[in-house]
């Protein structure tokens, strides 16, 4: 771990996958036209199911526009499929057809998801979402961010390899044993 940490610490505006009461925060601030962040998705996966109510995983939005000219699109779409109560599963799809993001996909996408494709397209086509990603991005600037896929462990960013899955995996279940907080899981079992 460095010592850069995460500015501002997770709060009810992030997307969060996993109970608030984890003693594991994995926040990814990644680009969902960033190869390497289609390679860390499988993992971030891998990890959720690993550590359970052990982890509590948010995405962050970090477009790197310059290089990947659909990214900033797609995470509009996330947020606006989040508008709707997807975000996770668009988010998913994203990740899943990385190679296919034009509008044309996305709206697919969002098709299929069940969305209401008048509200989504308007909430595209008006950049409805701009705003959040743009935050999103800032806030990866001031955490020190300069590439996706970046990940915090617990407000601290990892500086280690997420490619090396189980080490990555080793990392955040030792970080849930230093935290000392009884998992979700632990405490029903207790109560």
């Amino acid at each position: 771990m460095s010592d850069v940490t995460l500015t501002p610490p997770v709060s009810a505006q992030d997307h969060i996958a996993g109970p608030a009461n984890a003693p594991v925060t994995l926040v990814e601030y990644g680009d969902y036209e960033c190869p390497y962040c289609g390679m860390a998705h499988p993992v971030v996966q891998n990890a959720q199911r690993e550590l359970g109510n052990q982890l509590r995983f948010v995405f962050r939005h970090f477009p790197l526009a310059e290089a990947h000219p659909d990214a900033r699109l797609a995470a509009q779409a996330a947020e606006a499929a989040g508008a709707q109560g997807k975000f996770w599963e668009m988010h998913n799809a994203l990740f899943e057809h990385q190679q296919a993001l034009d509008a044309e996909d996305i709206i697919g996408y969002a098709k299929s998801l069940g969305l209401d494709l008048v509200r989504f397209t308007q909430d595209l086509k008006a950049g409805t979402y701009a705003k959040r990603v743009r935050d999103d991005f800032r806030s990866g600037v001031r955490s020190g961010v300069n590439g996706t896929p970046t990940f915090f462990v617990n407000g601290a960013r990892y500086d280690g390899s997420w490619a090396n899955e189980k080490a990555f995996i080793h990392t955040l279940q030792e970080a849930a044993q230093r935290s000392g907080r009884e998992t979700p899981t632990t405490a029903d079992a207790n109560g």
